[in-house]
């Protein structure tokens, strides 16, 4: 039952409740999900398969899973990347020079 394509219900951790569907299977107790979760490899034993499969490919990526995610009418979490903040640049103290008595 557990198969690309399949789409599952999260039933434990902090995305339970939400729906997802397996993008690649890394062995026998781990695969790798995407959807309303966050893309991330688990526990199969975390997740409840449904009736449902969508045509997708091993590794597909985010955008081909929202596409058939957006068919079955089921609506996608849509992150974007945060942009890195300068790093602060580290004042070097100066040198005082004294008075040669």
């Amino acid at each position: 039952m557990i198969e690309i394509g399949r789409v599952c219900l999260k039933i434990a951790g902090r995305d339970s409740g939400k729906k997802c569907a397996i993008v690649e299977i890394v062995d026998e107790k781990t695969a790798i999900i995407d959807g309303q979760t966050r893309r991330k490899k688990v526990n199969v034993r975390h997740l409840e398969p449904t009736n449902v499969k969508i045509p997708i490919k091993k590794g597909a990526s985010h955008s081909e899973v929202a596409k058939e995610f957006a068919k079955l009418k089921i609506e996608m979490r849509e992150t974007k990347a945060k942009k890195p903040k300068p790093r602060p640049k580290k004042i070097r103290k100066q040198k005082t020079k004294e008075a040669k008595k």
